[in-house]
């Protein structure tokens, strides 16, 4: 288990990093459907998901390991909403088939990835405190920013060799993709967080 003066930091890292994920959500989210994104709108979900992750975080900071291992399972869960969310908008997408503002599309995948890379930055040095959910958190800023290159790249073909809603599509999916194997990752942490509980000489069974 971290020291109380490393939960300390962590609880003032994880707090600031759910103020930007909500913050940058709206913008992402307004962007994404004035211009027709279904890249953008995938990723203001993603960050609306990571504001909720940092927020069960602080409510879990300091439960037994069982209780995180439970969180961690339900947060699995959580991770594929932006998948599903993703796939429905693709299906409008392919029914109205025009190309999102190019330049928009980039800047605004640019300050996703500066938000991203921030928080991802902030929570390198605990991602191993706090076992699956900081796994979750982590997990979350650094595929997210992975994501915005790939928005920021889809903005600039659509702008220069193809102008068409591909490049944002296949964007889109490909960010509901990286949510699902980030799902199971936090998924099989979860289950070996549980599985050392139990094993542990203080487990206690009505944990």
């Amino acid at each position: 288990m971290a020291p109380p003066a490393t939960d300390q930091h962590l609880r003032r890292v994880v707090r600031l990093v759910t103020v930007l994920n909500l913050a940058y959500f709206g913008i992402e989210f307004a962007v994404a459907r004035v211009i027709g994104s279904v890249s953008l709108f995938a990723d203001s979900i993603d960050f609306l998901e990571d504001a909720s992750v940092n927020l069960l975080i602080l409510l879990a900071l300091g439960w037994s390991a069982r209780k995180r291992a439970r969180v961690g399972m339900a947060l699995a869960g959580i991770l594929l909403v932006p998948g599903l969310a993703t796939l429905w908008t693709a299906w409008e997408k392919f029914n109205m088939p025009d190309a999102p503002d190019p330049t928009l599309l980039s800047l605004t995948g640019l300050g996703a990835l500066a938000v991203n890379l921030s928080c991802a930055l902030m929570l390198t040095r605990y991602r191993r405190h706090g076992g699956s959910l900081t796994k979750a958190a982590f997990l979350s800023a650094r595929n997210d920013a992975v994501a915005n290159i790939a928005i920021i790249g889809a903005g600039l073909v659509t702008a220069i060799l193809w102008t068409s809603a591909w490049p944002d599509l296949i964007v889109g999916l490909g960010i509901a993709a990286l949510n699902t194997d980030a799902a199971r990752e936090v998924w099989q942490a979860a289950r070996e967080e549980r599985r050392t509980a139990e094993a542990s000489p203080f487990h206690d069974s009505r944990l």
